[in-house]
């Protein structure tokens, strides 16, 4: 395909996802929020056309222990930006879900579970359109909890629309989003491979530990665990960076209990453990 064609049905997919925005919102519509790109994109874009429709937008967000601590305060914050009416579904996945254990269909029977609380609040609002974030691209990995999606009739506009996280982004800096740049931030029990326990407090831990490398300057970061290994998952650009400053992130790692930490020379890739 020629840049020409490709930027022609950029255009056209953009517009299709605008007409759809608009038709949602022409009664009241709930969005499962988690404050990264892709949702952030959708609910600024359903505020907009919400106002013109004079209708309400709900951001429901989950506050669970499997995403990053930060998750939460960064929706309640956007959602009060676009004007949003933010909601909170509270949920233990281990318990509710049944997956303490880790097993390979995690990501289905987490996102059912979530769902159907957010299918539940939604209609207590009298709300009947619930959408979610999954772009184009998520299409073509291995992502189980798309099936939970479907079979809870949850809509999937950016998908729909052939929308990738190329696209996204760059519609979303054109907006002016602060999160246009934000790196993707996936459930934490992705650092663990299948079929090991899960455990709170090890998940708070890779938690930190992601921060702190984030603090010091890098952008994609997985701190993968294989018992008493952890792994460091960085883009390959920032290898230099990781041995510059290997002394102070040894030290760091070290103090959170982590203690054989190697560097993944493949570098950062989504769903590594999937492989």
């Amino acid at each position: 395909m020629n840049p020409d064609t490709s930027r022609n049905t950029q255009m056209t997919n953009i517009e299709q996802l605008y007409s759809a925005l608009q038709e949602y919102t022409k009664a009241d519509v709930a969005l499962a929020f988690s404050g990264g790109v892709d949702s952030a994109l959708l609910l600024a874009l359903l505020c907009r056309f919400a106002a013109e429709n004079h209708t309400k937008v709900y951001a429901i967000t989950a506050s669970t222990k499997l995403h990053p601590a930060k998750d939460l305060e960064i929706s309640k914050a956007l959602a009060k930006e676009y004007g949003a009416i933010h909601l909170v579904v509270e949920i233990d996945e281990l318990e509710e879900a049944g997956i303490q254990n880790n097993p390979k269909d995690r990501c289905y029977l987490c996102k059912l579970a979530i769902f159907q609380k957010i299918c539940a609040l939604a209609r207590t609002y009298q709300v009947n359109t619930i959408l979610e974030g999954t772009n184009l691209d998520d299409l073509g990995v291995y992502r189980p909890g798309i099936r939970a999606l479907r079979e809870l009739q949850i809509i999937s506009p950016l998908a729909d629309c052939s929308i990738s996280k190329e696209t996204i982004r760059s519609l979303a800096a054109k907006l002016g989003l602060t999160v246009s740049n934000r790196p993707s931030s996936p459930c934490l029990a992705t650092r663990l491979p299948y079929d090991t326990p899960i455990d709170y407090a090890l998940l708070s831990r890779i938690d930190k530990g992601e921060q702190l490398l984030r603090h010091m300057g890098f952008y994609n970061v997985r701190l993968r665990i294989h018992g008493s290994v952890t792994r460091i998952e960085v883009d390959q650009t920032d290898f230099q960076q990781i041995l510059t400053k290997q002394t102070e992130i040894l030290s760091e790692l070290k103090k959170l209990g982590f203690h054989y930490i190697t560097l993944d020379l493949e570098g950062f890739r989504s769903g590594s453990m999937d492989e």
